[in-house]
């Protein structure tokens, strides 16, 4: 179950980057579960990771090799977080990195590994390690739509956005994948996401750039407010186009707008296919003092049981949105001075419903796939978006027979 059309787009390939996918066996046979990305030529790799404590061995494995090396290869299984796995599951991420290392001829610090799946049980590594000569003959520059649909786990189908920007010095190419449907509520980036261009860029610059497009978009999304274990969005620049994007360019400000519309159609992707999903909800508040105030309302309207339950039904129950707003934790809020509309509907105003209000229409509207929650808190100028989804009988479902 997913909102919103399935068609898969375009994915274009990146200069310097292929991609390998095969069915290693971890988890169910058959099914796709091991992908390997190979980065050549000048290449720089950022990447934002999970600030949940309890973060997962590839995790610490993935920050280390970042920050001690120039890594090169990325190598992703899912059905399996190797999480809550203890030294074993250290052990297991390093196994694996130094057998694609040996497989390919690298330093095994040059591997970023990545992990999705349950939580609590071993990694097979020798299940992985065995699979890795078939997962490196499998490379290939057109290999990114198989990529997104290896590196499902929950997802009900692949993930991936694909754009070509104009820049000053020519074309630049940017493609990216991504994999999320439950425990979605990122505090860094988002679940698995991977992101290459051809562009050239330096280290600091796209360290820059990928924090600033994970807060517009991994960081306001919301299925069930749980932040995973194992979170990681990563950026790869292969600067194989030669067409430099420089800190105080124009080209600076275009790269930096196709990034950020990338990410976001790639995590509005995500809460479209939350489990059990059957509407895609904007939640966006305005008339803030602040934009962090905006975030927070937002975010608690958008995690709220009842609300995600009420628009599960198509039903317009204003009073758990002003609820849950007059709980977000703003001072000195004046709830008379809240609005709030869907889709441009009005629906309450001054502390009650609007004179304005039409359920009917308001009815019709939320049973859409796709609406807006807007909520003024006629305080301020400053605004933010978060998008969720509703909360169905199937996510119980999902999440109950998940280990099954």
């Amino acid at each position: 179950m997913a909102v919103g059309d399935a068609a898969r787009p375009v994915l274009h390939p990146v200069a310097g980057v292929r991609l390998g996918t095969v069915s290693a066996g971890i988890r169910r046979p058959g099914e796709r579960d091991l992908v390997l990305i190979e980065c050549t030529g000048s290449v720089r790799i950022a990447g934002v990771f999970t600030r949940n404590q309890f973060r997962a061995a590839p995790v610490r494995a993935a920050e280390a090799h970042l920050a001690s090396d120039q890594p090169r290869y990325l190598l992703i299984n899912t059905g399996n977080a190797n999480a809550g796995t203890g030294a074993a599951g250290e052990a297991a991420v390093q196994s694996n990195c130094q057998a694609l290392a040996d497989t390919i001829g690298c330093r095994p610090t040059e591997v970023l590994p990545y992990s999705t799946g349950v939580i609590g049980e071993p990694l097979p590594a020798a299940t992985i390690n065995a699979a890795l000569p078939a997962v490196q003959a499998a490379l290939d520059e057109n290999g990114w739509a198989l990529a997104a649909d290896g590196i499902r786990t929950t997802d009900t189908r692949p993930k991936g956005r694909s754009q070509q920007i104009a820049l000053s010095g020519g074309t630049v190419t940017l493609t990216g994948i991504a994999k999320g449907s439950g425990m979605i509520r990122p505090d860094m980036a988002t679940m698995l996401a991977f992101i290459a261009t051809d562009a050239d860029i330096e280290a600091g610059l796209l360290r820059q750039l990928l924090r600033e497009a994970t807060a517009v978009s991994f960081n306001r999304i919301t299925v069930d407010g749980d932040t995973s274990t194992n979170d990681a969005c990563t950026l790869i620049a292969t600067g194989q186009s030669d067409v430099a994007v420089d800190s105080d360019s124009a080209d600076r400000a275009r790269f930096t707008e196709a990034l950020q519309d990338l990410c976001q159609a790639l995590a509005r992707e995500i809460v479209a296919d939350g489990e059990g999903a059957t509407r895609l909800v904007s939640v966006e508040v305005i008339g803030a003092k602040r934009v962090a105030e905006a975030e927070r309302v937002a975010f608690t309207v958008a995690e709220s049981p009842l609300v995600k339950t009420a628009v599960f039904a198509g039903d317009p129950n204003w009073g758990r949105i002003l609820a849950a707003v007059g709980r977000a934790g703003v001072d000195d809020l004046q709830v008379d001075g809240v609005a709030i509309a869907i889709d441009g509907l009005p629906i309450a105003d001054q502390g009650g419903v609007s004179p304005r209000y039409d359920e009917a229409l308001t009815c019709a509207r939320m049973r859409a796939d796709a609406f807006t929650i807007t909520i003024d808190l006629g305080r301020g100028e400053q605004s933010a978006t978060v998008w969720t989804c509703d909360l169905s009988y199937e996510y119980i479902r999902i999440n109950a027979e998940y280990r099954s």
